[in-house]
């Protein structure tokens, strides 16, 4: 009798034993999947946005947070926007230099690219068929190392005392090269900003704080029209 109630007890305990087990698993499922359906609505790939520049992208004489790229970044996050700002500007910088940095600075993965170079080729008098065939060499590296990536190319202009005829040569610079190459166009980077002395830095070039936040403002009417529309917000 007693080797009868424990082999019933025993038999008990195993079924008792492999319930929890088996209830302790289901519990354990579905914590992970309640983890996974809490995660995957919200995850999203972060994007590049690579703005190649020299000091108007660097923010020369401003703080990095006041320079323009960072100030797109500010309104990226506000609207809750998946894009990272990559500032790769550098003061001084010409188209010619541009074009032998710019494999480096490809090595990183490149969604959106921003091309604001040539402002320093006008302030040197450097002949625009030089800076346009550099302009159209990094957007052919672009291309060919980023297919998908959207390019923008910021326009500039130079002051009226470089002469008209180089002016004008230089201005149609960067429309020629858009329609050419079907890539975005920002018409004028310093539109509104440039000669304008009580937005700019002392030196009549730079923008100051008001004029960045200028600048920011013509990146961003452009940009916005290569984000993914379901993650613009109304009235972005």
């Amino acid at each position: 009798m007693l080797k009868i109630v424990s082999a019933c007890a025993l038999y008990f305990f195993l079924v008792t034993l492999v319930a929890c087990n088996g209830g302790e698993k289901s519990s354990a499922e579905q914590k992970s999947s309640a983890a996974k359906a809490e995660v995957a609505p919200s995850a999203k790939k972060v994007k590049n946005i690579l703005i190649f520049g020299n000091s108007l992208t660097a923010g020369y004489g401003l703080e990095p947070a006041e320079a323009f790229p960072a100030q797109i970044q500010n309104r990226l996050d506000s609207l809750k926007l998946p894009y990272k700002i990559i500032n790769a500007g550098l003061s001084g910088e010409t188209t010619s230099g541009g074009n032998s940095r710019i494999d480096w600075v490809l090595r990183n993965p490149v969604d959106i690219f921003i091309l604001e170079l040539g402002g320093n080729d006008g302030l040197r008098g450097i002949p625009a068929t030089e800076t346009r065939k550099n302009l159209q060499s990094m957007i052919d590296k672009v291309k060919a190392k980023y297919p998908e990536a959207k390019i923008i190319l910021a326009g500039m202009q130079v002051p009226p005392s470089m002469g008209k005829k180089y002016a004008d040569e230089f201005r149609m610079i960067y429309p020629e090269l858009a329609q050419k190459n079907n890539v975005g166009l920002i018409p004028f980077l310093l539109e509104n900003v440039g000669g304008e002395v009580k937005l700019n830095q002392k030196d009549g070039i730079h923008p100051n704080v008001e004029g960045a936040k200028i600048v920011a403002e013509n990146v961003w009417k452009v940009l916005k029209r290569d984000l993914h529309e379901n993650f613009l917000r109304q009235g972005a």
